[in-house]
């Protein structure tokens, strides 16, 4: 039986400011591409960076976007394609769920900007055919956007859904006005689960599946069509989110699913960085000891979109 792993990272942005700026002979002596290299040439690790078009303001006034990024780098971006890639995320960090009552044009839009600079600065083998949204929900014509933009696979929540009940108060850091501001039929609600209970009371899109679903493709690769947008949908994670427990909780998390023919991890990039207010100082440690334990008991690491 196959082992196959699966690692993505969410929100990342702050890395390409960082070597636009500083202009290291390598892009690999950025620390934070030097860890992740580290963990490809010891454990085989591959990734996908989920990219922010640019920076946002909460963080301070001085705006960074991809336009900005440098091109110096882009034979070694291309050079690393084979466990490297760099995929749409959403514009900014802020708001939540940007994209769960889009219209086709605004998701098309910063999608066609994003991957425009991608291609410019990375070259088009480094730019991924798969999707993970921020904060995952989408709405459908963000859905056929994101498929008439090239993408094949695009990432899903998974459960039971149901109608908003009209209290603001039962969703967490005013989530309800992003139910409703422009809020369209697939716009609905589920428990999320997992180990951020802030947010256990989440909102959810087009890009959702049954939990029958989601038992079928829980522990492989296999993915759940939609016939009318085209689009494959499939599940991100089964082991712990990196930025959300410690090394010990990952590991032994990682473990209880070794055996499994799919074992799909994630963090995000922000806090890897000192100045951020959250920094995990466990950061590096954490994504070594993934990508140890995985290689350690036979997986092998592939890409989102290689999802069947």
């Amino acid at each position: 039986m196959k082992r196959e792993a699966c690692f993505l990272i969410d929100d990342t942005i702050w890395v390409f400011r960082d070597l636009t700026r500083e202009r290291p002979k390598s892009m690999f002596d950025n620390p934070f591409l030097a860890l992740l290299k580290e963990a490809h040439d010891k454990y085989g690790m591959k990734v996908q960076l989920n990219c922010f078009y640019r920076t946002d303001f909460f963080y301070g006034e001085e705006e960074f976007t991809l336009a900005d990024m440098t091109d110096a780098y882009k034979k070694e971006w291309e050079e690393a394609s084979d466990w490297l890639r760099l995929a749409f995320h959403a514009k900014q960090e802020f708001p939540d769920y940007p994209y769960i009552n889009a219209d086709y044009d605004d998701v098309k839009r910063d999608f066609d900007a994003l991957k425009k600079e991608v291609v410019r600065f990375a070259g088009e083998k480094a730019f991924a055919k798969s999707v993970l949204p921020h904060w995952m929900p989408i709405s459908k014509d963000a859905v056929r956007a994101l498929y008439d933009g090239g993408i094949k696979v695009l990432c899903c929540s998974a459960g039971e859904k149901r109608e908003y009940n009209g209290d603001p108060n039962s969703l967490p850091y005013g989530h309800a006005a992003r139910l409703l501001h422009n809020r369209k039929p697939e716009t609905m609600l589920y428990q999320r689960g997992g180990l951020n209970k802030a947010i256990d009371n989440s909102i959810c899109g087009y890009n959702h599946i049954t939990t029958e679903e989601r038992e079928s493709i829980l522990y492989n690769t296999k993915t759940i069509p939609d016939e009318e947008t085209k689009m494959r949908f499939a599940l991100t994670s089964n082991a712990p989110c990196l930025n959300l427990c410690d090394e010990e909780y990952l590991v032994n998390g990682i473990k209880a699913n070794v055996g499994k023919e799919y074992i799909g991890h994630v963090t995000h990039e922000q806090y890897f960085y000192k100045d951020y207010y959250n920094y995990q100082p466990d950061y590096g440690a954490k994504v070594l000891a993934a990508a140890r334990t995985l290689w350690e008991n036979g997986y092998t690491y592939i890409f989102f979109e290689e999802h069947e």
